[in-house]
């Protein structure tokens, strides 16, 4: 194995792996090209797309199941976000002392790469996406990773790169031992995946803490100064690293300035409050890489955000169609709805993750007309907003859902998906749920 500056690796020469998703799989591969034996192990079933792969690297899998005797045997144990801790196979490998760490964790053992980490409850996609684009427009030799497109690890294994973005989802923090970004992001904190952390936010604020827990005085941390939750983690948890405030109500449309560079709003292809916060935290970390400040200025002007994220789905008699599906979380929603200039015609719905709407009463009240709700259980929804909103219809699919807010909304109106809650009720993710909505608007009549 090659030791670098990351390495904390236990020297045994057996490894399992939990998940055989894209994060488990491509730790797989890492670990194959660095001479482990690898045996991954996956209760449910694999994609044929993984299998396949498996079987070229001659990668021992099994599916459907855990090999539990087997799997106490290894030295080592890598796990993928989507297992829960509460899992019995990862509470008999707890008990048994095995190591159990995270599919980042690993492939930061085999990079001497710097690593910029951006995580956060809302915005964390925008962010790392705008970074990497930053860094690619500057001709820095950099990929993009994490909880985006491909893993850490798979890219580790097939590719040579000087920088590495990565977007880290509380769930990847849960699992790290070492890890330690050169310079990590901390957008905001706000409740989310409750489910996963007992539905007590404060495990939740400490989750996303560990992004620093092991920085040092070399390394940098970018946050957000005026989010409650992060001040108190920091607060709570410390930091070694040297810390770079960014303050979103210092943000002026008028006069943008980060680190005392002044930058146009207008040059922004994204739009939204939120999104000049995101852009500055993007903008600082690339100061402290020293690109120059053409070269971030060009980024910004030709920067394209991924799909499902405030994205134009058509304009039907005059009604504007708005695709939000990534937002799954309120905090998200107020995001948007504070994005929105016209009357909203508001779809909202899935699977609650212990949502608290309270937080968006004052924007439901000033600006949504009539709400869809979308999902198999739309019953905290109708309680939540019940006394606010005279109109509220119950759907079972995306197509049902376009079809009863066309019928509402009116010229100059605007139809916003922006769900507040994970899609598993009825699509297959996020993504899914923004493709049908989309399909839906097409074919309205």
């Amino acid at each position: 194995m090659k030791e670098t500056k990351r390495s904390q690796v236990i020297n045994r020469n057996q490894i399992a792996i939990l998940g055989a998703g894209e994060s488990g799989v491509g730790a797989a591969i890492l670990a194959k090209q660095k001479g482990w034996e690898v045996f991954v192990s996956d209760f449910g079933q694999i994609l044929d797309k993984y299998k396949t792969e498996l079987a070229k690297y001659e990668i021992e899998f099994e599916e459907e199941g855990h090999d539990t005797e087997r799997i106490l045997k290894v030295g080592q144990v890598i796990k993928s976000p989507g297992v829960p801790n509460k899992a019995p196979i990862v509470k008999a490998l707890l008990k048994a002392g095995i190591p159990v760490i995270s599919e980042i964790e690993f492939a930061a053992q085999y990079t001497d790469a710097t690593i910029i980490g951006i995580t956060g409850s809302n915005g964390k996609t925008t962010t790392t996406n705008l970074m990497y684009h930053i860094l690619k427009m500057a001709r820095y030799n950099a990929g993009i990773a994490g909880n985006i497109g491909y893993s850490f690890a798979r890219m580790v294994a097939e590719a040579q790169y000087d920088y590495y973005v990565l977007e880290i989802s509380s769930f990847q923090l849960d699992d790290i031992r070492f890890f330690a970004p050169d310079i990590a992001v901390l957008l905001n904190i706000t409740p989310d995946h409750l489910d996963r952390y007992d539905y007590n936010f404060d495990n939740y604020i400490a989750s996303k803490l560990r992004i620093t827990m092991n920085q040092t005085a070399q390394h940098h941390l970018i946050y957000n100064a005026e989010d409650e939750s992060v001040q108190k983690g920091i607060s709570k948890e410390g930091t070694e690293a040297k810390t770079h405030a960014i303050r979103p109500s210092g943000l002026k449309t008028d006069k943008w300035l980060v680190n005392d560079i002044e930058f146009s709003p207008d040059e922004l292809t994204i739009k939204g409050k939120h999104n000049l916060f995101n852009a500055s935290c993007a903008i600082r970390a690339a100061q402290l890489l020293e690109i120059e400040v053409n070269d971030i200025k060009k980024a910004l002007r030709t920067f394209r955000n991924d799909p499902h994220r405030l994205e134009k789905a058509g304009v039907v008699n005059e009604v504007e169609f708005i695709n939000d599906s990534k937002a799954t979380n309120v905090d998200a929603v107020w995001y948007a709805l504070d994005a929105m200039t016209k009357p909203v015609i508001w779809i909202v719905g899935g699977v609650d993750k212990g949502n608290d709407y309270s937080a968006l009463d004052e924007l439901v009240s000033e600006k949504v007309k009539a709400i869809i709700c979308m999902g198999i259980d739309n019953s905290k929804v109708h309680e939540a907003f019940a006394t606010q909103v005279k109109i509220m219809e119950d759907t079972q699919s995306a197509k049902e859902a376009v079809e009863v807010a066309a019928k509402y909304a009116e010229a100059g109106d605007v139809v916003l998906l922006s769900p507040a809650c994970a899609s598993f009720d009825l699509f297959k993710n996020y993504k899914d749920r923004g493709e049908q909505f989309k399909e839906a608007v097409k074919n309205l009549s």
